[in-house]
């Protein structure tokens, strides 16, 4: 007992120095790989930008994470962890961008809705990254200008700011989007 008492000590002492770690993605020249999640049960949303330097922002790759209704609750909450570990182990990512929940006045729903998120931030805050969380009316201001945009707006606008051929699918489009806000918000501080 004192011995795995003493490994997991250890483990969260290496892993404890996320405050160097968030100065240095903070500052205004941040270049680097950023995680956008847009999280949901059955259809998850990811997309990984890369700030080049200054000006270029770089599309990575993107991935929507279907789970059918067969799949259990725990199964998906499973499934949406080792998704986003996986694209942080994947992609050296330096910070993590999240949508925010909307109000909800249905129970089930927020608590769902919470569930999704808390898989997702229990992979980031394993990884001691970053996280930024975005309201979605920030991020349709961020990308499109206005804080009322459709999603058919955001989603065009982001692939125009990407240099993309065609808009990605609605729930990898949000996520990007939220990378974007989260990218552009660092660059506005300068």
């Amino acid at each position: 007992m004192n011995n795995r008492r003493a490994l997991w000590t250890n483990a969260l002492t290496k892993r404890s120095r996320p405050e160097k770690k968030a100065l240095a993605v903070q500052s205004s020249n941040f270049c680097g790989k950023v995680l956008g999640i847009d999280p949901s049960l059955r259809g998850s949303g990811f997309a990984v930008l890369e700030a080049v330097d200054a000006r270029s922002i770089r599309y990575v790759t993107s991935l929507t994470l279907k789970l059918t209704a067969r799949r259990s609750f725990t199964e998906c909450l499973g499934e949406i962890f080792s998704t986003t570990r996986w694209l942080l182990e994947e992609h050296e990512i330096r910070a993590v961008a999240v949508e925010q929940t909307v109000y909800v006045q249905n129970f089930r729903t927020a608590h769902i809705l919470g569930s999704a998120r808390g898989a997702c931030l229990a992979a980031v805050a394993l990884r001691s990254l970053p996280v930024s969380e975005f309201a979605p009316l920030r991020i349709k201001k961020a990308v499109t200008g206005l804080g009322q945009a459709t999603k058919i707006q955001v989603s065009r606008m982001a692939a125009q700011l990407l240099r993309l051929p065609k808009a990605l699918p609605p729930d990898e489009s949000d996520a990007a989007a939220a990378a974007l806000c989260y990218i552009f918000s660092l660059k506005s501080l300068k």
